[in-house]
This record gives C-alpha cells, structure tokens and sequence, in this order.
C-alpha cells in the first residue's frame, strides 16, 4: 500500500517541476539571414532583388516567414485571424544597411522607429523604413518626408495591401 507521505511528496514535487517549466522564459531567438534564393512567404518575390528593409516573423513551431517588405510584415503580423504563435519578429536597421540592397543589421521590429509616408520606396511601393534608433529615424523623416511611429502604433489600416502597385505612380 503507498503511503499518504509519499503521494503528497510525488504531488508536491510533480507540480514544482510544472511552475519551473511554466516560469521559463523561451530561448533567445535570433534572426536568420537572407540567402540568394530567399523568397517572400507571401508573393515568392527574392527579397535580394528589391530595395528598403526586409522582415521576418519566426514561430514557434522553429519556422520562419520571410517579407520583401515592411509592410507585407505588419500586414500578417496585425491580423485578427493571426494564429501562429509568434516568438520573434525582426525588421532591418535602416540606418545602418544600405536602402538598395540592404543585408544583416536585423532588430527586433517591437523596439524599432518606423517612418511612414517616406518618399523612399521599398519591393512593392510604399513601406515602413525601420531604425534601432529614434534619431535615426527623425533624420530620414527630416529628409524623406513621412512620420515616426513606435511599433505599438502601427496599424492595419496604415500597412493595406490593396492596391500596392497601382497606386505606386513611379512604377
């Protein structure tokens, strides 16, 4: 016969390991880099090919999205519907790669600076250029035109795809 100390010793211990394993934060998630043939998720687009910052949102399930743009990346991200657990999300330091073919200097997009309305286009028109640095991006807005925003305050409505390049005059 098992002992009422024991099963209150199993019971005890069983739920310590359980708020240990509930009280562990997830393991760092680092961005990964894009390679010659990476594509869009959304359009299959090599985002090599395309000027302004990139985006990626990595999931849980270890698999990432990549987006030729910023918008396309706030247009999944903003989503009702949205249902992947999302355990990162990276945008491009603008203010450290080069806008025509930007490579690496990847930032967590919750911390970034975003210009809207900026003269400077991105893959399919218009996009939200990103900065480490609210400087930074206070000096492309001075000189491109457009508005600083947190993330927190983009919205759905600011990133809509409807349109992209019909509405893009300089194409």
């Amino acid at each position: 016969m098992i002992q009422p100390a024991f099963v209150r010793y199993t019971l005890l211990l069983a739920l310590a390991f359980t708020l240990a394993a509930c009280n562990r934060q997830p393991a760092s998630v680092a961005p990964q880099e894009i390679k010659a043939g990476t594509a869009c998720s959304m359009d299959g687009m090599v985002l090599a090919d395309f000027p302004g910052p990139k985006g990626q949102i990595q999931y849980a399930d270890g698999a990432p999205d990549f987006f030729c743009d910023t918008f396309e990346l706030f247009s999944i991200y903003l989503q009702p519907e949205q249902k992947r657990r999302i355990t990162a999300i990276f945008t491009q330091d603008m203010g450290k790669t080069d806008w025509e073919k930007p490579q690496g200097h990847w930032i967590d997009a919750k911390t970034a600076f975003y210009v809207l309305g900026s003269k400077k286009t991105g893959s399919m028109g218009p996009t939200l250029a990103s900065f480490a640095l609210q400087g930074d991006a206070e000096a492309f807005a001075k000189n491109n035109g457009g508005r600083v925003l947190r993330f927190d305050q983009v919205t759905l409505d600011m990133v809509s795809l409807s349109g992209g390049v019909v509405h893009d005059e300089t194409m």
